[in-house]
């Protein structure tokens, strides 16, 4: 964010540099916004304030609020080349041909693929699925086994949440008969392989609104114009009946949260009602993946991105790379308990070799630059022999909290090293990856503007970097980048009540373009404090008014923010959170999770 830009922003409460060294921004500049909504609209000021900040205009906040797909899924038909993917599927369909949906090993992938499986079933066609492994295969489409698949029988091969740059192994494909169709979302190029159909709203000739949309919520748009097509053709008769599609919308919440792709328009409406789908547990694979990661209450965007994401990744990362994909196309109660087992032991797994890798990783910037960080490049490129790459992307993600700008981790094997990369707002990467891969720089690489993928030589990793950083400057801006907190509006413990937490949670789910709502308790004090866990903090917060509530501090004890907390001496703070339903013990209740705190100077107890 350009300098100028946050300085426009307004220090709330004042907050230059809280305990944890952020700057307190105020997300809404204008409160007259927020007084229109009230005025119109009736809801209670911390609402107005965090739609008002959210640029949600007057006679929309109804929709926002209710999202439905009614209202907000497009017609598939709008996308380039999706009547041409449609037209052929469902002559697969029709004609008894072998389908294979050859997919990517992250949640976004094995969604997509669940999700199409789950529906070429239904409709009685011939389906199967592939899924590369990481390390062997690398990323994407091969020519190799495409064209073990073409032996095998297929005609047609869809891939999912890939192939929009796989040039060489779709042309290959294509020469051997197999019919490709590429259902990506990440960044294209004006040239484009060789395929019978590529859907991807990130074409540069895709004239589509709807470019926030993951691989899966195109895998969706898919599966709703098959199935129009065979409605119309009378495929569905007396013995075949109509799928209905609003069941699988589990997986496309899933896969969207775990992009983290904005949730904003259709994939807003998307996640919330395949939310309501999920704490249905008509998905056997869903339902015991979430047994395993003890999971007991109705699921949102936070226990997708936090509790199931992990879990269905981790088997491409340092597992069995399809192993996800299984777990959600399977109907098998014995098969799902296994595969959840397994997947949560690879986890557990996945969270040791995380830890090394981003200790390392860390300890090799800072002993560059020092801890004051002195001549910190713009976007920051580490590399190590042996760093395990199901782990790198999750690093690159770690990296960019703590430093504030884009991360590269490059897992090197000899002279050839695969990276994964993750930005920050307002800097593309997916496009800086593709410019430096058609100036030479780079064996392969793609992506979208958060997170990209790239394969280096050794040799080229020096004007890889320089490439980088001068591409990402004039986008991150000429001053440091000042990490802030964006805070929605103030609020005492007793306004934090559970009425309150249920309609802030009417303007979720929240994640990637609609930010967690984000309150300021000012000048509480912590009446009750203790550790908990692995250096988490629960305390209770009094203001005035005899309000209370419960609160918690997650890996509070390696900051100055857990000291703080738990200090004796119970000083006045103003304390910065999210409210959520604390559900513990079968009673609900608000519940503050505090994120940052600062010192009351000059305060009394309100």
């Amino acid at each position: 964010m350009p300098s100028d830009v946050r300085a426009a922003r307004p220090a709330f409460l004042g907050i230059e540099r809280s305990l944890t060294g952020r700057r307190w921004a105020a997300r809404l500049a204008d409160d007259r916004p927020a007084l229109a909504i009230a005025q119109r609209h009736g809801l209670p000021d911390a609402i107005c304030r965090l739609l008002a900040a959210r640029e949600i205009a007057l006679d929309h906040v109804p929709d926002f609020l209710d999202p439905t797909l009614r209202k907000f899924l497009p017609d598939p038909s709008h996308l380039k080349d999706m009547d041409a993917a449609v037209a052929r599927l469902a002559s697969a369909v029709q004609r008894a041909e072998k389908i294979v949906v050859f997919g990517d090993y992250d949640v976004d992938g094995a969604t997509s693929a669940a999700l199409l499986l789950r529906f070429f079933r239904r409709v009685g066609a011939d389906i199967g699925v592939y899924i590369p492994d990481r390390r062997k295969e690398g990323y994407g489409p091969n020519a190799p086994a495409l064209l073990r698949l073409r032996a095998e029988g297929a005609a047609v091969a869809i891939t999912v949440d890939c192939g929009i740059t796989a040039f060489e192994p779709l042309a290959e494909a294509r020469r051997a008969g197999l019919d490709m169709i590429v259902i990506d979302h990440h960044m294209a190029e004006m040239a484009l392989p060789e395929a019978v159909a590529i859907v991807d709203p990130n074409r540069i000739d895709e004239t589509s609104p709807h470019k926030q949309l993951a691989a899966v919520g195109v895998a969706f748009l898919l599966a709703v114009g098959v199935n129009r097509v065979l409605r119309t053709a009378g495929w569905y008769n007396g013995t075949r009946s109509e799928p209905d599609l609003r069941q699988w919308l589990d997986l496309v919440a899933l896969g969207t949260v775990c992009d983290v792709v904005p949730l904003t328009g259709v994939n807003r409406a998307l996640v919330r009602q395949g939310l309501k789908v999920m704490a249905e547990r008509g998905n056997p694979g869903l339902a015991a993946l979430a047994d395993v990661a003890r999971l007991r209450e109705p699921p949102g965007a936070y226990h997708l991105g936090f509790m199931l994401g992990p879990r269905v990744n981790a088997g491409g990362r340092v597992g069995q790379a399809d192993l996800g994909a299984r777990l959600l196309a399977s109907d098998d109660p014995h098969e799902v308990s296994a595969l959840a087992l397994r997947l949560d032991e690879f986890n557990a797994e996945r969270r040791a070799i995380e830890r090394e890798v981003l200790e390392q990783a860390i300890a090799r910037i800072e002993g560059l630059y020092g801890p004051d960080r002195r001549g910190l490049p713009a976007a920051l490129l580490v590399e190590s022999e042996g760093w395990h790459v199901g782990v790198i992307g999750i690093v690159a993600s770690r990296l960019v909290e703590r430093y504030g700008r884009p991360a590269f981790v490059i897992g090197m094997d000899g002279g050839v090293g695969k990276g994964s990369g993750r930005s920050v707002k307002g800097v593309d990467l997916g496009a800086a990856v593709i410019a430096a891969r058609q100036t030479g720089l780079l064996i392969n690489g793609g992506g979208h503007a958060m997170a990209a993928g790239l394969t280096v030589a050794r040799e080229s990793l020096p004007d890889l970097a320089r490439f980088l950083d001068q591409r990402v400057a004039p986008q991150l801006g000429a001053a440091p980048p000042v990490r802030e907190l964006g805070i929605d509006a103030a609020l005492s413990p007793a306004a934090a009540t559970q009425e309150l937490v249920d309609l802030i949670e009417r303007a979720g789910p929240f994640g990637a373009g609609n930010a967690l709502p984000r309150f300021a308790l000012p000048s509480v004090r912590v009446s009750y404090a203790q550790p908990v866990g692995e250096g988490h903090v629960r305390c209770s917060l009094v203001g005035g008014e005899r309000g209370r509530i419960d609160a918690i501090a997650f890996r509070a004890g390696q900051t100055p923010l857990g000291p703080a907390l738990l200090d004796p001496a119970r000083p006045i703070l103003h304390v910065a959170g999210a409210l959520r339903i604390d559900r513990y013990g079968g009673r609900d209740s608000a519940r503050l999770q505090i994120d940052d705190a600062a010192p009351a100077t000059g305060s009394v107890l309100a």
